[in-house]
């Protein structure tokens, strides 16, 4: 389905985090090395604020632009499937965890790139931005922890 409409790019951000959240809800529970569980939960805490922020930002601009038309994204680009397993080991999970990051990271770049509203903008690159940095973290968490062993 095309994204196609600003509302309906906050609508799909919103179900994404939101999705995102209840993932890192559960994994972080199951991790069982404290850096990876430490991760996890900041992730977890950081998906809370983006998602008040994404609800702000609908809220403020709902009136002007709702409506207004995006082109070129498509929410099956960034929709993905997964479950949690019931005994998954560390590795796994920061599988899971590079997964949601890098979609949520390639989802609000993407935006920022399409959207014509300047602040919108600029708020869904602050976004990808820090998704980059949470990528990185995972990734040298990955190094560290888990691919030497």
């Amino acid at each position: 389905m095309a994204l196609s409409t600003f509302g309906a790019i906050m609508g799909f951000a919103a179900e994404m985090i939101q999705q995102t959240e209840t993932i890192y809800k559960t994994i972080v529970q199951r991790a069982k090395d404290p850096a990876l569980k430490e991760a996890l939960q900041a992730l977890l805490g950081e998906e809370g604020k983006n998602h008040s922020l994404m609800e702000k930002t609908r809220r403020e601009n709902v009136t002007e632009i709702i409506l207004e038309p995006v082109a070129g994204l498509h929410q099956g680009d960034y929709e993905i499937e997964m479950k949690v397993m019931d005994q998954p080991q560390d590795v796994d999970l920061l599988k899971m965890a590079l997964t949601l990051e890098e979609r949520e990271q390639n989802f609000f770049s993407d935006v920022s790139d399409k959207v014509p509203f300047p602040e919108v903008a600029r708020i869904f690159r602050k976004i990808a931005q820090k998704k980059e940095k949470s990528l990185a973290k995972l990734r040298t968490l990955g190094l560290n922890q888990f691919l030497k062993k």
